[in-house]
């Protein structure tokens, strides 16, 4: 298993980004062509620091189901949109030129995205296709397209239900000039990829109204979609297991919602 940081120039678009791959080998033995799905993990933090809990364990649970991953490490405060978003945009045209070396389907690179990694993740969805991100990677708009999203307790919206810290951290004095246009359910179009989604409906921080937005945009534009929400759960309980939570907190674990993973991996079979 390699898991050998990459440092991805961004030849000047922006900083470089750090990607951590954690990526199964094949085996002669069993299948030495295979080609794994990719899931690219971005964790939450309100655009202010990225969650262990939403990083590592996560991308070990991933390898478990048989996918491959990769954390990425992308740009938090001071860094102001589109940074962050520009640096996922590269990551996902990196993994699909690296498809061969990485034994992975580069029809099958998902973004993982929790909190405000979730909008990140969503903000990639929607934004790919804009030829002003292309050219300012120096790539064709297709090879920045993720195959399918999954938000866990994303923000979406800088309406009534907003985090706002998040978008604090990520316009700082621009937020009346963006603010607009990274309330993602005003976003979606028919470009969005297919998308899980899933929330507690007692998140104290970042809505389960951010969820409901963004899938009724999707089902308004027919973007295939799947949304669960939980009765109860802490925001920011990335797994719900007791392998994301010091033992002082090992009562936030909910073994209920823990099972939003395996949803997650029955529903990427059937794309």
């Amino acid at each position: 298993m390699n898991t050998t940081p990459i440092t991805l120039d961004m030849k000047g678009a922006a900083p470089d980004v750090v990607l951590h791959p954690y990526l199964l080998d094949n085996s002669q033995e069993v299948d030495p062509e295979r080609r794994r799905p990719l899931v690219l993990v971005l964790p939450g933090g309100g655009y202010g620091f990225r969650s262990f809990r939403e990083a590592e364990p996560v991308a070990v649970r991933l390898l478990g189901l048989g996918m491959s991953a990769c954390v990425v490490d992308y740009a938090v405060a001071p860094e102001r949109f589109p940074v962050a978003l520009l640096q996922v945009l590269a990551a996902i045209a990196y993994a699909r030129e690296q498809a061969d070396a990485w034994h992975i389907d580069p029809n099958k690179i998902i973004l993982m995205g929790f909190s405000a990694g979730g909008h990140l993740a969503a903000s990639a969805g929607v934004f790919w296709s804009k030829p002003h991100y292309a050219a300012k990677l120096g790539r064709d708009s297709e090879q920045l397209r993720p195959n399918a999203l999954m938000l866990g307790y994303p923000v979406i919206t800088t309406g009534d239900a907003a985090h706002r810290d998040s978008f604090d951290n990520l316009l700082g004095d621009e937020i009346d000039i963006y603010s607009q246009t990274v309330s993602l359910e005003k976003q979606v179009g028919p470009q969005v990829p297919p998308t899980f989604l899933w929330h507690t409906w007692d998140d104290a921080s970042v809505p389960a109204d951010n969820s409901l937005l963004f899938a009724r945009a999707l089902k308004r534009h027919g973007v295939p979609h799947a949304l669960h929400i939980f009765p109860e759960g802490v925001h920011g309980i990335s797994l719900a297991n007791r392998e994301v939570f010091g033992q002082e907190r090992f009562n936030d674990a909910r073994p209920e919602v823990a099972r939003w993973i395996e949803l997650f991996d029955a529903w990427l079979r059937q794309l």
